[in-house]
């Protein structure tokens, strides 16, 4: 019955008006200073809209909206101030489009509604975030991330080229884009926690991205933030555990038996980074000296076209091993593959087995190999990025990882 009359609609445009209304009620001030619109004029506005849009479709609303428009304009020059804030007018007219928006899609006004009233209510905090938080660089490195996921990306043709068809141009992207994301990740997630902590979190995040992008990502900001040395090397070993789920999830997924041959390995390779990782933590210095928050940008653009362009190098390698030697070659494929990614050669030795081309109990062996070679990669990519010094923690955890890993194979 509701719906035949149109309530539901009209309802959600006085929900929206008293929503917005409220929100604006509680800063009109009072006096002199007072402002024009509060919680009666934004839910009447509201339903003007609704109205309007019921009774002569777009062209009433857009009619009313300039009447509106007018109005306004009036009224704010009779009252201005020292302030000359328009947002309350826009916050009105946008209110006049949402009423109208309840009768095709009274969902999508709402949440519109919403998102409009969270943001009036944290205009302060807004503001600080903008002025006294959020750096230049911080900002750039945000615009050259959204004009390369929202624009460039899409523009990127999605087809192999190339020797061999090896290289697609939308993957190389959507890595660059990916390794820029890992970055930013990071950075928000220190300022949010702390040095200690949010580098432990964002490395295992990230990691689910690329554990050796992480890695040297943490080796990067080694140079800015020499004091949280300890804590950088400690959460790229973390960035293993992404590695191991990984590999035990694309197995589960290719077929759940192949999970049975190294189930004791991969957990074996999830303990040993965390306790590594663990006592370089909580060994080290006294509390409080690991503190020093990231400066600079979020991310570094030139590291990720460094790692883009080298994992290509080495995805161009395997491609000719693959082609050249065939299924002989799976040990060797496994191992240059796996300098650039443990999870695509895990899940093309998995694909092998699933189509009975290699025994289910002889993926241990490759699988093992191309994430040993895949940890020898990151004992590299740590050097070059950080350092002899980030180096000297994270190769030990990476050979500690490796040892586990091969153990768990004999002890299973």
């Amino acid at each position: 019955m509701t719906e035949t009359l149109g309530m539901a609609g009209a309802a959600a445009a006085l929900g929206i008006g008293l929503l917005i209304g409220l929100e604006r009620e509680r800063h009109k001030g009072s006096g002199a200073r007072r402002g024009s619109a509060g919680l009666r004029t934004f839910a009447i506005t509201a339903l003007l809209g609704y109205a309007a849009m019921q009774v002569g479709s777009a062209l009433l609303v857009g009619i009313v909206a300039l009447g509106l428009a007018l109005l306004i304009t009036v009224a704010y020059w009779r009252g201005r101030n020292d302030d000359p804030g328009v947002t309350s007018e826009v916050a009105l007219i946008i209110v006049l489009i949402l009423g109208a928006l309840c009768t095709r899609s009274a969902e999508l006004a709402v949440a519109i509604g919403v998102v409009v009233a969270g943001l009036l209510a944290y205009r302060e905090k807004l503001h600080d975030f903008a002025i006294s938080q959020l750096s230049e660089a911080e900002m750039r490195d945000g615009l050259v991330l959204l004009i390369t996921a929202l624009v460039v990306l899409p523009l990127t043709p999605d087809r192999y080229i190339g020797p061999y068809a090896a290289i697609n141009l939308r993957t190389l992207c959507t890595l660059t884009v990916l390794l820029m994301l890992v970055g930013a990740i990071g950075h928000v997630a220190v300022r949010a926690l702390g040095s200690r902590y949010g580098y432990a979190v964002s490395a295992i995040a990230s990691g689910f991205v690329s554990s050796t992008v992480t890695i040297a990502t943490m080796g990067h900001r080694v140079a800015r933030e020499p004091a949280n040395l300890r804590t950088l090397g400690a959460a790229a070993i973390l960035s293993n555990l992404a590695t191991m789920i990984q590999v035990g999830l694309i197995l589960a997924t290719v077929d759940p038996v192949l999970l049975l041959t190294l189930w004791v390995p991969l957990l074996f390779g999830c303990i040993a980074p965390l306790v590594y990782s663990a006592c370089l933590m909580f060994r080290g210095p006294p509390r409080g000296a690991e503190q020093t928050l990231p400066v600079g940008g979020a991310f570094s653009l030139k590291l990720a076209l460094v790692v883009v362009l080298t994992m290509t190098a080495i995805t161009l390698v395997s491609s000719a091993m693959l082609s050249h030697f065939g299924q002989v070659g799976v040990m060797l494929t496994a191992t240059l593959s796996g300098f650039a990614d443990a999870h695509a050669s895990t899940a093309s030795i998995a694909g092998l087995a699933k189509a009975g081309l290699l025994p289910r109990e002889a993926i241990v062996g490759p699988a093992l190999i191309a994430i040993s070679s895949n940890s020898l990669s990151k004992c590299a990519v740590a050097w070059v990025s950080g350092g002899r010094r980030f180096a000297a923690y994270v190769i030990p955890g990476q050979v500690l990882l490796t040892l586990a890993m091969w153990a768990g194979t004999f002890w299973h």
